[in-house]
C-alpha cells in the first residue's frame, strides 16, 4: 500500500537530512522538534513538546507513517501510538529492548513495524545478508563499523558526532553474538581486534545492538557472527578505564555529559565499514568482502557529515522500498531479509553506491543524483 504523509520526529542533524531527503523523494513530510527551528526548510516543521507522551496522539493522527530521529528511550512510545493508528513507523534505535517491545507490537501490527535503519544496526545487517547469500553454505558473518574524526585528537582518538545515550548504551550493555554455533550473549568493549583501511590502523571491539535481528535469523546457520566498533588505536582501553575502574557505568547520564563535553562534534568525520562473510562456494572455501570509506557530502546546499548521511540515507531508503511495495506493507521487517540491490536502486540508497572512499566531496542536486566537484 503505497503512503505519502510522514511525521519526522527529532530534527536534529540525522532527523533534519531525513526529512529533505524524503522531501526530495517525493513524500509529504512534516518536520517534529520540541524546540522552535531557526532552519528553513522546503517542507512543514511543528513545534511539540513530543516527550509528553500524551501530545502523541495529537500529533501523529494525521499522518500515514513516522520515522523517529528521537533517543532511543522515547521510541517506545511513539511505536505504541503508531500502533494504535496503524500507521507505519520507523526508527534507528540499537537499543535491545526497545527492539524487542517493537517486536511484540508487530505481532498484531497493521502496518509496517520497522526498527533499527539507521547504519549499524541498519544498513550493515543488508550488505552481511548479501555477502552471506552468495556462498552455498556460510560459516562466519563479520559486521564492522566506525564512525571517526577524519583528524583525531587527544587519547581517546573521537568526537560525538552520534547520540551521547546511544553510545554509552553501546558500550555498556550485553551484546548477542554466535560463536562456534552458539547463541550467546557476551560482555561489551571485548574481543579487541585490529583492522586496517586504507592504511589507517583501527581497533575493533564488541558493542550492543549493530546485529538487530541477525543472530535470530541466522541461528543455527553460521558457525560464527559478531558486530564490532571500530575506533582509533587505544579507545577501548581508555573506555574501559572510564567506566569500570572509575564506576562510570553507574551514572551513564554523567558519562554521556562528561564525554560530550571532552569530545564534542566536528565537521570532518569519516565512516568506515568493514563487512564480511566466509564459506564454501562449490566445495571451495572463499571469503567476501565490502569495505568503504565514507566521507561529508554536500547535499542541497548544505554540508552533512558522514555519519548523518549514511544513517539518513539507510532509512531514507527503506521507507521507500515500502511506499514502492518492494517491501511488506505490515509487520516487522528485518533488515537482513532486505535486498541489497532494491536498496541500492532508490534515490537515498543509491548514495552509498556514489558516495564511494575515492569521491570526499559530492554535490547533490533537486534530483539526488550525486556528482563529483
Amino acid at each position: 500500500m503505497s503512503f505519502s504523509k510522514i511525521a519526522v520526529l527529532g530534527m536534529g542533524n540525522v532527523g533534519s537530512l531525513a526529512a529533505t531527503l524524503l522531501n526530495e523523494a517525493g513524500f509529504s513530510v512534516v518536520g517534529i522538534d520540541s524546540r522552535k527551528l531557526r532552519t528553513k526548510f522546503p517542507f512543514e516543521t511543528q513545534t511539540h513538546d513530543i516527550v509528553d507522551t500524551s501530545l502523541l496522539a495529537e500529533v501523529l493522527r494525521p499522518f500515514e507513517a513516522v520515522l523517529s530521529c528521537l533517543p532511543y528511550y522515547l521510541n517506545i512510545d511513539v511505536a505504541r501510538t503508531a500502533h494504535e493508528f496503524g500507521i507505519h513507523y520507523f526508527d534507528l534505535t540499537e537499543d535491545v529492548a526497545t527492539t524487542q517491545a517493537v517486536l511484540d507490537l508487530s505481532k498484531t501490527a497493521t502496518a509496517v513495524m520497522a526498527p533499527q535503519c539507521g547504519l549499524a544496526p541498519g544498513f550493515v545487517g543488508i550488505v552481511g545478508a548479501n555477502l552471506a547469500e552468495q556462498f552455498d553454505t556460510v560459516r562466519t558473518i563479520r559486521l564492522r563499523i566506525g564512525a571517526l574524526p577524519q583528524n583525531p585528537t587527544g587519547l581517546l582518538g573521537y568526537a560525538f558526532n552520534w547520540s551521547p545515550e546511544g553510545v554509552v548504551n553501546e558500550y555498556l550493555n550485553d551484546c548477542e553474538v554466535i560463536e562456534e554455533g552458539q547463541r550467546k550473549w557476551v560482555s561489551p568493549m571485548e574481543w579487541v581486534e585490529t583492522i586496517l583501511i586504507d592504511g589507517k590502523k583501527l581497533e575493533a571491539f564488541t558493542t550492543s545492538g549493530g546485529l538487530g535481528t541477525m543472530c535470530e535469523t541466522y541461528d543455527g546457520r553460521v558457525e560464527n557472527l559478531d558486530y564490532k566498533t571500530m575506533r582509533y588505536p587505544g579507545h577501548v582501553k581508555l573506555m574501559n578505564f572510564f567506566f569500570h575502574e572509575l564506576l562510570m557505568r553507574e551514572n551513564r547520564e554523567q558519562a554521556g555529559t562528561i564525554l560530550t563535553h571532552a569530545k564534542p562534534r566536528v565537521d570532518d568525520d569519516v565512516v568506515y565499514a568493514h563487512i564480511s562473510a566466509e564459506g564454501e562456494i562449490q566445495g571451495r572455501l572463499q571469503r567476501k568482502e565490502f569495505v568503504r570509506s565514507y566521507y561529508p557530502i554536500n547535499m542541497s546546499g548544505q554540508d552533512w557529515t558522514a555519519i548523518a548521511w549514511t544513517t539518513a540515507a539507510s532509512v531514507c531508503g527503506v521507507i521507500e522500498m515500502v511506499r514502492a511495495g518492494s517491501l511488506p506493507a505490515k509487520g516487522f521487517i528485518k533488515q537482513e531479509k532486505i535486498s541489497l540491490n532494491a536498496f541500492l536502486e532508490t534515490a537515498t540508497g543509491s548514495l552509498f553506491e556514489t558516495a564511494a572512499k575515492e569521491s570526499r566531496q559530492i554535490q547533490v542536486g533537486s534530483d539526488l543524483q550525486p556528482k563529483k566537484v
